[in-house]
């Protein structure tokens, strides 16, 4: 999937960086005209074009990007999928703005309203913050015992935003929830030794009561830690400028970002390219295994003397740019582990350090599972798989 952005030239008076070459498959599925052989490729800077039986069809790259002379081998036609060729692109990487960077948007002395990612109904009024922290891993309690020789100074602490902080987790972001109206009341639990049955059923609603759900459109947002601490989900909420109006981001283009820049950040903090996508209610969803972070997705619909028979990929994925776009993106394999496929191997990552676990609400992880399965049906089938992986 993506981390969608527009590909600019670099500004006037910066010498360009080296153009950055790509081999990729390109893959034409055409109309039945264009599918026959012998066919004549030809080939231009900017330009592809596929002649066959009296049709003709072409493919027009986005400004910044060309196609390397000479590069086209591995041309054959696979019954099914149409024509199957390789050739090198050349781009010089410009300045690619993300579809949305809450990094950018949650910055110290900023003003920022909190939106629901879904509707655009307000989350959290102006807020401006005196602190903008990033938390520690998840196991750093466990940690400090390996940094002290003496007892762990921080057992009983917890680390809880005041009323100008905000902490930033990998997945998520800590709020002080002040006198937030949205905020359910922190739940009571009642348990006696001699209703063991009920115990489990009762740490279960527990668990719902907690949950923090946009009043408009009931979509979960996050949970409550304590009485004055609330978690919000990357993927659920959108942070933007005070001073500006909401601007709406589909809800599919929003979800792949920000999954991406997970990917993306932790690789390079933490060299971890395995993760497991869990949902809020402790099940394992996906595991993910991120292959780069570097791709160029080149996207056209194409044109021919009849039909636009040249389709890459569906707009589902990119923002809709025209005819020609060009994104950056992160290749990944995945394995979907709902109702219980590839249980062992999902076990096995589990308690694999070398694993990073990535939570996100239950309806996301459905979601992103539903992209990946997407973005992998619009492949040919014979690039679908690698090993037991889905590409």
């Amino acid at each position: 999937f993506f981390s969608p952005g527009s590909f600019r030239p670099p500004p006037r008076g910066i010498p360009p960086p080296p153009p950055r070459a790509v081999t990729p498959v390109l893959s034409l599925r055409s109309e039945a005209s264009l599918r026959s052989l012998p066919a004549d490729i030809s080939l231009a800077p900017a330009r592809l074009e596929l002649r066959s039986a009296g049709a003709c069809g072409a493919l027009e790259l986005p400004p910044g990007v060309s196609l390397a002379p000479g590069s086209c081998r591995g041309l054959r036609r696979l019954p099914g999928e149409g024509l199957h060729l390789r050739l090198r692109l050349r781009a010089a990487p410009g300045g690619a703005e993300l579809v949305y960077n809450l990094r950018e948007s949650l910055k110290p002395q900023k003003n920022c309203i909190f939106y629901c990612q879904s509707c655009g109904d307000v989350i959290v009024e102006e807020r401006k913050f005196l602190r903008v922290l990033p938390l520690p891993s998840e196991n750093w309690s466990a940690l400090v015992e390996e940094w002290c020789c003496h007892p762990n100074p921080f057992a009983k602490s917890t680390l809880h935003p005041q009323r100008d902080d905000c902490f930033l987790g990998d997945t998520f972001f800590l709020l002080n929830s002040g006198n937030e109206s949205h905020v359910p009341e922190p739940p009571i639990c009642f348990s006696e030794t001699s209703h063991h049955a009920s115990q489990n059923e009762s740490t279960l609603k527990s668990k719902e009561n907690t949950r923090v759900f946009c009043k408009r459109c009931k979509t979960m947002l996050g949970e409550t830690i304590s009485s004055d601490t609330i978690k919000y989900y990357v993927t659920e909420v959108i942070v933007q400028p005070s001073e500006g109006s909401f601007k709406t981001i589909p809800r599919s283009q929003f979800v792949q970002s920000m999954v991406a820049q997970c990917l993306m950040e932790l690789s390079s903090a933490k060299s971890t390219f395995r993760f497991t996508i869990k949902g809020d209610d402790g099940k394992i969803y996906i595991l993910i295994w991120l292959l780069n972070s570097d791709t160029l997705l080149v996207e056209s619909s194409g044109s021919s003397s009849s039909h636009n028979v040249f389709t890459l990929f569906g707009d589902i994925f990119m923002p809709n740019s025209g005819p020609v776009g060009t994104w950056n993106a992160v290749k990944v394999l995945y394995q979907p582990c709902i109702k219980s496929r590839n249980k062992d191997l999902a076990d096995a990552w589990e308690n694999d350090f070398g694993v990073h676990p990535l939570k996100f609400p239950s309806e996301t992880c459905l979601e992103l599972l539903l992209i990946l399965g997407l973005s992998t049906t619009s492949l040919p089938p014979s690039l679908q798989c690698m090993n037991s992986f889905q590409c």
